[in-house]
């Protein structure tokens, strides 16, 4: 998406928490092939956490807790939610939120996230929600919880370019090619809803920031 030495020169200058359980958490991701939010992406994420300074945030698709954890601590004064499907990678999360001491702070849930949960129904409204689950759910995804969002919240999409092939169809893959038009439909519905204004950025691997109107 963006030349190499320019993701280079960005990648320099990237805002570093002192966090060395961070990095053994990206290390982790990268031997394990667990899929995390790219660097860059979680900075575009951060600025926009002291922006809104959300009190309640929804994440779909906690992995290994890292954008969760991230997220807690560039947000102190917020309480997390997060849903994770896969069981081992929700082991690993409870974990890492352990490591961190953050378990007042992030409720973690191992549930379907297509499957409404008591412990969400409870809740009466996120100020920002985050999207980073299956690829080809996203709209459902959206649809789901956005009734949980408050007046002027946020959703966060993440991977909505997915390595740039979004952009490219062509080159996708037989394999991967039903996600990646999945992605391209989402990204044209969010683009032309009316109930969101919505911008993409190419910033890590496509970041959607859609602000619902009123």
């Amino acid at each position: 998406m963006l030349d190499e030495k320019v993701l280079l020169y960005l990648g320099s200058l990237e805002y570093k928490q002192d966090q060395t359980a961070i990095l053994e958490m990206e290390k982790f991701a990268k031997q394990t092939g667990v899929p995390i939010m790219e660097k860059m992406g979680f900075d575009f994420v951060r600025q926009i956490l002291k922006l809104r300074k959300p009190k309640m945030i929804l994440e779909i698709g906690s992995a290994i807790g890292y954008s969760a954890i991230r997220m807690a601590l560039e947000a102190p004064n917020s309480m997390i939610y997060t849903i994770e499907k896969d069981i081992e990678r929700y082991n690993i999360a409870v974990n890492n939120i352990k490591n961190f001491k953050l378990e007042n702070q992030i409720t973690i849930i191992n549930a379907d996230a297509l499957n409404k949960n008591q412990i969400i129904e409870d809740v009466n409204q996120f100020d920002l929600i985050f999207i980073d689950a299956a690829k080809g759910k996203n709209k459902e995804f959206f649809e789901l919880y956005e009734e949980k969002l408050a007046p002027n919240g946020i959703i966060i999409t993440d991977n909505v370019l997915f390595k740039g092939i979004v952009a490219s169809p062509e080159n996708a893959t037989k394999r991967i090619k039903p996600m990646i038009n999945k992605i391209r439909e989402y990204n044209e519905w969010l683009k032309n809803n009316p109930n969101y204004d919505t911008a993409i950025y190419p910033i890590g691997d496509g970041v959607a920031l859609s602000i619902r109107k009123g």
